[in-house]
C-alpha cells in the first residue's frame, strides 16, 4: 500500500506552492491518517514512524519505512561502485561524501586510516549505507586486489588525466584524498589511473566533497540506469 494520498484545497496546488506554505521548520509527513485500524498491513512499516510521524530525510516512496526495509530495497539495486575516502584528519567532508554515496545508491564507502569520522554531514545517510574501515591505503589496496576491483584516484596530481569523457569501469573505487593534501603517495601509488575535474577559475582545486560527487555522478551517467519511481523529488531539494 502506497501512502495516502492528500486531499482539499491543498491537493490542488503545484507541489511548488505547496511547499512554498509549509512552514521552515516542516518536514516531512505526520502520523497516517486514521489512526492505528488504518496502518497498512506490510512488515516494512514501521508502528512508531506511522503513529507519531515520518521527519527524516527519505524520498517519498520509503516514508514510514523500518531503517531494515529501506536498506533491503535499496540492496537489491545498489550500483557495483565503491566509493572510498582517506581520513587522517577527521576530516569533514567525509560526512558529506557518505551522503552522496547513498543518493547514488553505491554499493559501500570505505572510510581509510582514522576509523572515527564526523558524522554531521551525513545527514544520518549512513544508516541506509554499507561502511567499510581499513587502517590505511594499502589495506585497502590489498582488499580491492583480492575483489578484483580497480581503484581510481580523484586529484589533481601531476600525470593526472580529465575526468571527463573519460569511461569508468562499472566495477570500480574511486578513491579521494584528504581535504587540503590530497591523496597520500601510497594511494596514488596503488591505483589503476589518477584522473582529475578539469576547472576554469582560479582556484587550485574543488572542495573533496564537490569533487566526490562530481566523480560520482560521472560514473553514473555512464552505468546507471532510469531511478526507481520516488527515488528524487523532495530528496534532492533536503525538504523531505
Amino acid at each position: 500500500m502506497t501512502a495516502p494520498e492528500r486531499h482539499g484545497p491543498e491537493a490542488e496546488r503545484p507541489e511548488s506552492e505547496r511547499r512554498e506554505l509549509r512552514p521552515a521548520s516542516e518536514v516531512g509527513v505526520g502520523p497516517w491518517p486514521g489512526g492505528p485500524q488504518a496502518w497498512p498491513d506490510d512488515p516494512r512499516y514501521d508502528p512508531e514512524l506511522l503513529a507519531t510521524g515520518d521527519r527524516r530525510n527519505v524520498v517519498d516512496r520509503y516514508r514510514y519505512w523500518r531503517i531494515e526495509a529501506i536498506v533491503a530495497d535499496i540492496d537489491a539495486r545498489r550500483h557495483p561502485l565503491h566509493v572510498a575516502i582517506e581520513n587522517f584528519a577527521h576530516d569533514l567532508n567525509i560526512g558529506s561524501v557518505v551522503r552522496t554515496a547513498n543518493a547514488f545508491a553505491v554499493a559501500g564507502v570505505h572510510i581509510v586510516g582514522r576509523r572515527r569520522w564526523n558524522r554531521r554531514g551525513a545527514m544520518v545517510t549512513d544508516r541506509y549505507q554499507h561502511l567499510h574501515h581499513h587502517p590505511d591505503a594499502p589495506a585497502l589496496l590489498a582488499w580491492a586486489a583480492a575483489e578484483g576491483i580497480p581503484v581510481i584516484g580523484i586529484d589533481n596530481v601531476p600525470g593526472s588525466r580529465p575526468l571527463e569523457h573519460r569511461a569508468l569501469p562499472e566495477r570500480c573505487v574511486l578513491l579521494f584524498g584528504q581535504e587540503s593534501a590530497g591523496l597520500s603517495p601510497e594511494a596514488i601509488a596503488g591505483c589503476s589511473e589518477v584522473l582529475h575535474i578539469t576547472q576554469y577559475g582560479s582556484t587550485r582545486s574543488i572542495n573533496v566533497g564537490a569533487a566526490a560527487a562530481v566523480a560520482m555522478h560521472a560514473w553514473i551517467l555512464q552505468h546507471a540506469g532510469t531511478a526507481p519511481l520516488g527515488g528524487t523529488s523532495q530528496a534532492a531539494t533536503g525538504l523531505a
